[in-house]
């Protein structure tokens, strides 16, 4: 039996890795993650998968990319806002209650919970929402499948949203500021370590919702603020390790009668997905008169997903990148940060009033939530 199953993980790995390696070089977003998602799901539903990604594990991966995100944030791109930080701020919350909104519509499908539908359109980090969407009482294969489509449809329109609706003047590119000294990759996975386990044990001493994450996000965001970070760089090939763990906690979890769920849920999820695209293109022109950008910064800086594409684009077109990439990272941080407690006000709600009771064991499969759920 242990052979047995050593031999699904062995498989599972080898045939993630294989995937991996052309979805990164064509530019797929987290092209680990996906890659991990889409096998995990394949492998199981033809039953030759491992049972599930043992907890520990989750808790490394969620620990590992709540410092990756962390390290997004410097203090110069978040100063670049300036005096339009109200306007940026009030853009951001917009967005996220429109994100609610549409999953709140998402969740009136039969087979998609109010709260699962919430986490899975929410418009921003992805990664993490998927990492805790299980422990706070979703289900992450709904939400990993609707957040990558979310994302992939993002990242695929936009250069011929660009392009076809913006025109830009490509011959002045922005020239990228020279890179900091980051710190030597042993010291790293030191620092890492060390903010991954005390993150995640003051995030549950605070009671903070997906402890996990969010703990060690907020202890990078605030030695990145204050300069004391070391030059901290989380190694590419653990953040790999990360994104492959999340996704096969979700892939792995998947059954044929689950799939037929998510793909009778999908023409609802793509149609907000664009609904909620065309939102925050009209929020972008806002924030675009108001700020003094161009239109196309301000719809870069209120893209829902696909940063590291709006980061091409911004740099390419010759756009204002510190205040597009700030904007961004500000939204990632403020949807990481809220979704968890709206989603337990959601809860609370739902179990009130709601004729569907939500439950923390929504599925078979997430009837184990990982270690860190409060």
């Amino acid at each position: 039996m242990a052979k047995w199953q050593l031999s699904r993980w062995l498989l599972l790995a080898v045939v993630t890795a294989a995937v991996t390696i052309p979805l990164t070089a064509i530019g797929v977003p987290s092209a680990a993650l996906f890659a991990a998602l889409g096998v995990g799901i394949v492998l199981a539903l033809a039953s030759v998968a491992p049972a599930r990604v043992p907890r520990r594990a989750g808790l490394l991966a969620q620990g590992v990319l709540g410092v990756y995100i962390g390290t997004m944030v410097h203090a110069d791109a978040i100063g670049a806002i300036g005096a339009h930080w109200p306007i940026v701020l009030g853009v951001v919350l917009a967005t996220l209650l429109i994100s609610v909104a549409a999953g709140t519509l998402m969740g009136l499908h039969r087979d998609v919970s109010p709260l699962t539908g919430a986490l899975a359109l929410v418009a921003g980090g992805a990664s993490g929402l998927v990492a805790i969407a299980r422990e706070l009482g979703g289900d992450d294969r709904v939400v990993a499948v609707v957040q990558y489509l979310r994302v992939g449809l993002v990242t695929a329109t936009m250069p011929i949203v660009v392009t076809l609706v913006f025109r830009p003047d490509r011959s002045h590119p922005t020239v990228p500021a020279p890179e900091s000294v980051s710190a030597p990759w042993y010291l790293s996975l030191v620092l890492v370590a060390v903010i991954a386990v005390g993150g995640a044990a003051l995030g549950k001493m605070v009671r903070l919702p997906g402890a996990g994450l969010l703990g060690p996000l907020a202890v990078t965001v605030a030695l990145e603020l204050t300069g004391l970070s070391f030059g901290l760089s989380v190694p590419v090939v653990l953040v790999q390790i990360g994104y492959v763990l999340i996704g096969w906690q979700a892939g792995v979890a998947f059954t044929k009668d689950s799939m037929r769920a998510v793909g009778r849920a999908l023409p609802l999820a793509l149609s907000l997905i664009v609904a909620l695209s065309v939102a925050t293109a009209g929020l972008g022109v806002v924030l675009a008169r108001v700020a003094g950008l161009t239109p196309l910064e301000g719809y870069l800086a209120t893209s829902p997903g696909g940063i590291y594409a709006v980061l091409a684009t911004a740099v390419e077109t010759g756009s204002d990148v510190t205040f597009i990439i700030a904007a961004q990272v500000l939204r990632v941080l403020v949807m990481l940060f809220l979704a968890p407690l709206l989603a337990r006000g959601m809860v609370a709600v739902t179990n009130r009033f709601g004729r569907r009771r939500q439950s923390l064991a929504i599925t078979e499969a997430s009837r184990e939530p990982i270690a860190v759920a409060d």
